[in-house]
């Protein structure tokens, strides 16, 4: 034996609507019982809330710790960021909410005989009086003769926990004469991207 109820709205003791349907298939949830199943963590709230894309407009061919001119975020027209985006001062990244976030690069690097240019990412804890490497790329070697271009890229994951004392930055190091870290100010020769994946941990 089966049962069947049938009811436009369910409510609470005092009166107040819970679900609500149409009558033709749709409910409508109450935004207390919204945020309950949301507190309860059946349902996250959601999406990409940040992203942004920087790149380096002039060229860098000395050892530069940290990047620090030379920045621009992307102005392409078919660009856009997500939130309120990073800031940089003194080659020092802030990030505007705190979140786990990916931070990485895509880097240009034009190499001399036995170069070898590295790119680094740094991260600190503590408003830069210690700072930690995530990654480290590099172009060229011992065994490679004349210039040589490529392209090299890495990220790691940073736990911005407190947007006041975890910051990153950038920087080059083991560049010598006629060796470069490439740029543009009309394409991403060279890149930074800063993407929140979700909520700290």
């Amino acid at each position: 034996m089966t049962s069947i109820l049938k009811v436009d709205q369910l409510q609470d003791s005092g009166g107040n609507a819970i679900l609500t349907s149409d009558g033709a298939g749709s409910i409508t949830t109450s935004s207390a019982l919204n945020t309950a199943i949301t507190n309860a963590g059946f349902i996250t709230s959601g999406g990409i809330t940040e992203a942004d894309l920087w790149r380096l407009t002039t060229n860098i061919t000395v050892n530069t710790d940290p990047i620090s001119a030379n920045l621009e975020r992307v102005d392409d027209t078919s660009f856009a960021k997500i939130g309120t985006g990073m800031s940089v001062s003194s080659g020092v990244w802030t990030f505007p909410s705190t979140g786990l976030y990916q931070v990485g690069h895509n880097t240009s690097i034009t190499g001399t005989t036995g170069d070898t240019v590295g790119f680094a990412l740094s991260a600190t804890q503590d408003n830069g009086s210690n700072w930690d490497d995530l990654c480290n790329a590099y172009q060229g070697g011992s065994g490679v003769s004349g210039d040589n271009g490529s392209s090299v890229s890495n990220f790691s994951f940073v736990n911005v926990t407190d947007t006041s004392n975890v910051k990153v930055k950038f920087y080059v190091y083991s560049i010598t004469a006629g060796s470069r870290v490439n740029s543009s100010t009309d394409t991403n020769f060279t890149s930074f991207f800063f993407i929140r994946l979700g909520d700290s941990q």
